[in-house]
């Protein structure tokens, strides 16, 4: 009966590990090499996710690696829909496509492909917000690029947006699905979380501007 059960449970395991993998993928670390025959993770921030990328290897190439690494939240999220078992309820299939899109930002910020040291995730989360939250997640990006022109700083649009995140979807959406909530809520302390060393360097007036003229 259990070796039943567990065969049951095979096609999501593989799932959850693709997902993984798909995180991996060291978009900004492999541009660099490619492109410049350097590592991102010494220029710059010392972070190789598409904000760095965008100030160490231009915003055309940024851009590119924002957009791929976007790619893989969404993604590993659709992967739900290649091996889906017959949940039971919506909330249960939420919590898969939750599972599969963590365990992509997991191996985004510890990616198998680079010694695990990676981005911060934030563009695979945009990602998966994308898919999961349509609607909330162009309010957001509206909120982000409102805050990231007046100011120039990616890191403070980018935490803007996540704090909005649980604010647009419980009270502006009225989204009632838990697992969803959670997530937002998760998102909205996650990224501040990820962003110390930039709210250091805020207060302290020395955080890094995006040039638009370079």
């Amino acid at each position: 009966m259990m070796d039943i059960q567990f065969a049951d449970h095979l096609p999501i395991l593989l799932m959850v590990i693709v997902a993984y993998l798909l995180g991996s993928i060291p978009t900004a670390l492999w541009a660099g090499k490619w492109w410049y025959g350097l590592d991102i993770r010494e220029h710059g921030s010392g972070n190789a996710g598409a904000t760095n990328a965008m100030r160490v290897l231009g915003p055309i190439l940024g851009s590119a690696v924002l957009l791929i690494d976007a790619l893989k939240g969404i993604a590993a999220v659709s992967l739900a829909l290649v091996v889906n078992t017959g949940f039971l309820s919506t909330g249960w299939f939420v919590v898969y496509q939750l599972l599969l899109g963590g365990m992509a930002v997991l191996g985004h910020v510890f990616p198998l492909f680079a010694s695990f040291k990676g981005g911060k995730g934030i563009a695979t989360l945009i990602g998966i917000t994308f898919i999961l939250f349509p609607e909330a997640f162009l309010i957001c990006l509206v909120i982000f690029l409102a805050v990231f022109f007046s100011t120039r700083y990616v890191s403070l649009g980018s935490m803007a947006a996540a704090v909005a995140l649980p604010i647009v979807v419980i009270w502006v959406k009225e989204v009632t699905l838990l697992p969803k909530i959670i997530f937002t809520i998760a998102v909205a302390l996650f990224v501040p979380i990820t962003h110390l060393n930039n709210i250091r360097r805020l207060l302290q007036g020395k955080e890094n501007r995006i040039s638009f003229k370079k």
